[in-house]
Formats: structure tokens, sequence, C-alpha cells
């Protein structure tokens, strides 16, 4: 099933020229890995991890900050491995350098390459005005300008910072307020849920803009290190809202730390997953 443009205009949001299908079915949205869950392992051999991740099952990966140091060989050979393994890169995170100046030029050429649609500022940093996170939304047009331009969008993708209100207005809805429509809300749960605030709720009110969501966890004893589906997160209405009007077109576990070691923590989520979907 898709959502009209007609759907999202009803339900309060609009999508500009250019956003993306959105993916209604469980079945087909994909499944990823951020692979900040992997990191100490891809440093050490990328190629090894990438193809465990995709025997594992996973559809989809997102690169995280240290890509934006690649060559353009570079980004053709994780492509051209990527695409004989069968995954897609749909998102990569990226710090404000991607934003400003010749920025832009190397965040589009290396997203084009991999494939990408969102280039997601992973991080505003340490804000503590309400001035500071409009001059962040400003950047997140000027950079979706850029980048709408040769058919990307931006992305932002929140901590807990974004949560705690200042002044009575929490940063998050700041950013949604002040920031076009076609730019992706990125969802990191965990994060969410651990300041206290209720993520089904923010889907809501944001139609069409949660097109992607870190499935993190989080507990008041272990904080992030709990496994995907072992925290306090309501993952069975945050797939209900994501799928009925969310606008959800991929999902992408993301574990900071475990128990376990960094392969066998993304494989027992990932298997999680797919029991708590019916998969």
């Amino acid at each position: 099933m898709q959502v009209t443009r007609r759907q999202f205009v009803k339900a309060g949001a609009a999508l500009s020229a250019g956003g993306l299908v959105i993916q209604a079915s469980s079945k087909s949205i994909p499944i990823g890995l951020e692979l900040y869950s992997v990191r100490d392992n891809l440093a050490k051999d990328p190629n090894a991890t990438l193809s465990a991740v995709a025997k594992m099952g996973y559809q989809c990966v997102e690169f995280f900050a240290p890509y934006f140091k690649w060559s353009v060989q570079e980004a053709k050979e994780r492509r051209a491995l990527l695409d004989s393994l069968g995954m897609r890169c749909n998102s990569t995170h990226n710090d404000r350098s991607a934003f400003n100046g010749d920025g832009f030029a190397k965040a589009i050429e290396l997203n084009q390459i991999l494939g990408a649609h969102y280039i997601v500022l992973s991080s505003a940093g340490n804000i503590s005005d309400i001035d500071g996170w409009k001059r962040v939304a400003d950047l997140l047009n000027e950079g979706n300008r850029q980048f709408a331009l040769q058919g990307l969008h931006a992305g932002y993708h929140n901590h807990d910072l974004e949560w705690k209100p200042i002044d009575g207005q929490r940063p998050m809805d700041v950013l949604a307020q002040h920031t076009d429509p076609s730019i992706m809300l990125q969802l990191d749960v965990g994060t969410c849920v651990a300041a206290g605030n209720d993520p089904v709720a923010w889907i809501q009110h944001n139609p069409g803009r949660i097109r992607s969501l870190h499935l993190k966890d989080w507990s008041s004893q272990d904080g992030y290190r709990v496994l995907f589906g072992e925290g306090t997160a309501p993952w069975a209405g945050i797939f209900k809202a994501a799928e009925n009007g969310g606008g959800v077109e991929y999902y992408l576990i993301e574990q900071e730390g475990s128990r376990f070691p960094e392969i066998e923590t993304a494989e027992r989520c990932l298997r999680t997953y797919q029991k708590m979907r019916g998969e």
C-alpha cells in the first residue's frame, strides 16, 4: 500500500517533490544495521565484516562518519561489494563537514556512488539555546537544498539532548517545525526513551517524516547495553505507528555495545527482530 500525497496533507504533512515512496507493509520494509554497531570489526576488516552482516540476513547498512574520508575509488569498491552481497546503503551518518563548503560536493559524490538517498547529520553538537537549534534547522535546510539538486535529501539523527526542553521547548520540536518536510527525521528510539519521551507519540505527531529508525533499546539498569528487545521501548506500538503514517522506508538496528562480541550482538538482535516480526 502506498500513502498518497493527499493523505499526507490530510495528516498535516506534505512531502516535497522528490520524496521517496513510503512502504507500509512490514514484509517489504528492509531491516538494516547501523555499522557503528560493529565498528571495531569494520575498522579491522571492512570486507569481511560486511560479508558477515549480509550472511546474517541484513538487507541494508548505514555507514557512519569515517566513510567521509574515503576516496572515490574506495567508495566504488564498497558499492561493488554491497552489490555482490545483495545489500543496499540507504543513508550515511555525517558530521557538519558534509553540510558546509566543499563538503557538499564530496558528500553528494560519495553518497551517489553508494546509492544512498539520505545524507544524515548524526549530531548537532552541544547546542544550549533555542536560537542555536534554529541555526541547526537552517543548516539542514541549506544542505537539503544542495542535496536535492542531485536527487538526495538531508536527514537528522537525534540523541537524548534534543528531547530535553529549553525554555519550555523541546529541540526536536523546533527542528521538526523549522525544517523542510522532505528532510528525514531519523528516530533513535533508545535515546528518546532514555530521555523519558514517548517515541510512538513522536512518530504520530510527525507523519511521513520518520523514514528510518534506529532500533536501539534502553533500560534504567543497563542503559544502551541491553540488546534489542530486552529494554523498555514499546516496540509493537513503534512499528505500528511507523508503518501507519510514520513513513518508514527501512529500519536499522543499532547497538552501542553489549555483553557479547559485536558480530554476535548484531546477529542476536536480528534474530530477535525477526522473531518479533514473525519473519
